[in-house]
């Protein structure tokens, strides 16, 4: 379920967003203030913010900026009385992904909040195409892979561990998977020796004295330790 910050001070209209977005499948989570919503933004995970601009302590334009510094990938939707031009103009160069000005439609706003989530969700899907922290760079799309500016020799079947791997970043992924996933140039699935040769051939490709990517967690699978820019 798609979690939905409200930032809005107004009691009565916060708790109607919530009401209409919760009926429509959503998760909301209301702030009245900058302060909530800088807390909440550091201690929970939002799909999507829809922001006011004038908050009894700050402006949702200074909240969007700290949040576009922080959480850069993170929809925002500007919902506010302010409809000058310039208005509009800085809520979109600030990142903002829509700026819709009061009053509103709920029906309108319910579908530009379909858009921006869905948009969102297939930009995050075309990032896992691609992985790089400035000393790695992999491209899955063309098959390269790069190693402090120079180029790796690496098989289509390390090439399937490392989008599994970096896609699943932080999380473990299981050696089950791993086996169901990978088979060699015959055609013919690998077995559990054939995988740990495989990982650590990999290792000894990406890795060095100074930068770890892989972690074993014994007796489950592993870990992409690696962190992009």
């Amino acid at each position: 379920m798609q979690k939905i910050l409200i930032v809005e001070d107004d009691l009565a209209l916060n708790a109607g967003l919530c009401f209409e977005l919760d009926t429509s499948g959503y998760l909301t989570v209301a702030a009245y203030n900058c302060q909530k919503a800088q807390q909440l933004l550091k201690t929970d995970h939002f799909d999507l913010a829809i922001l006011d601009i004038n908050l009894p302590d700050g402006n949702g334009f200074d909240l969007c900026r700290e949040i576009k510094t922080i959480l850069m990938d993170l929809p925002v939707i500007f919902l506010t009385a302010n409809d000058l031009e310039q208005d509009i103009l800085n809520g979109f160069d600030l990142g903002a992904d829509d700026y819709i000005t009061k009053p509103f439609n709920i029906q309108i706003l319910k579908r530009r909040v379909e858009v921006a989530l869905r948009r969102n969700i297939s930009a995050a899907k075309d990032l896992t195409n691609y992985y790089n922290d400035g000393f790695l760079q992999l491209d899955f799309h063309a098959l390269t892979a790069i190693s402090n500016g120079e180029k790796l020799a690496i098989t289509p079947n390390e090439y399937k561990i490392l989008r599994l791997l970096t896609a699943n970043a932080g999380n473990i992924v299981t050696r089950q998977i791993l086996l169901e996933k990978l088979w060699d140039c015959d055609g013919n699935y690998i077995d559990n020796h054939t995988l740990t040769v495989a990982m650590n051939r990999l290792r000894t490709k990406i890795e060095d004295k100074n930068h770890s990517y892989i972690q074993t967690v014994r007796g489950m699978g592993y870990i992409w330790t690696g962190v992009k820019l």
